[in-house]
């Protein structure tokens, strides 16, 4: 975990050279010691898979970072001065990747009651029935499962700063061990 760190923190510096001097493979492959090489899979505990996510999510959280309105410790200042056509060039880029999701073994007791959850919750109205997310929502199918469970703890504890608040709201009054199934049954989902 420490050597993985180093390495991010390393790639990361690279990255903070300024915007101008940077090509987009630079900043692609700095990208991937956080997201895993196209995105996917992500190698960091918490870190999200974006291969295949859509293009105007990724875009705008990447804009939402840039400005400080979203709150990602591990990518503050790494955004700054990267132009919007770079960050739509990158979201486009990840956007278009093959997701490789690596959910780990089926618990079946604990993915039927993540389905339960997420169909009581209607996520579906907004992920859409596969969960492959559309437009402004992220897929959630096939997402790390550690990531889709830290997303929503911090959702429900007031921390997801400059995400939507709506999340918020639909998770109000699940207990930890829901999340802990939704998460799974997302995981698991193929893309």
């Amino acid at each position: 975990m420490r050597r993985a760190l180093l390495l991010c923190a390393a790639l990361l510096a690279a990255w903070s050279a300024p915007a101008s001097a940077q090509a987009l493979g630079e900043r692609l492959a700095a990208c991937a010691a956080c997201h895993g090489a196209g995105g996917a899979p992500a190698p960091l505990p918490n870190s999200p898979t974006l291969a295949g996510q859509p293009a105007l999510f990724i875009e705008n959280q990447l804009v939402m970072i840039r400005e400080g309105l979203r709150d990602v410790p591990a990518m503050k200042g790494l955004l700054d001065g990267v132009s919007d056509a770079d960050l739509a060039a990158m979201a486009k880029h990840f956007a278009g990747q093959p997701l490789k999701p690596q959910p780990g073994p089926r618990d079946a007791a604990r993915f039927a009651r993540g389905e339960q959850v997420a169909n009581g919750n209607r996520c579906a109205s907004c992920h859409l029935p596969n969960y492959a997310g559309r437009e402004q929502m992220p897929r959630l199918a096939g997402q790390r499962e550690d990531y889709l469970l830290h997303s929503m703890r911090q959702f429900l504890s007031g921390q997801a700063t400059g995400r939507d608040t709506i999340m918020a709201a639909s998770l109000r009054g699940l207990s930890d061990a829901d999340l802990q199934a939704m998460a799974h049954y997302f995981a698991q989902l193929p893309p």
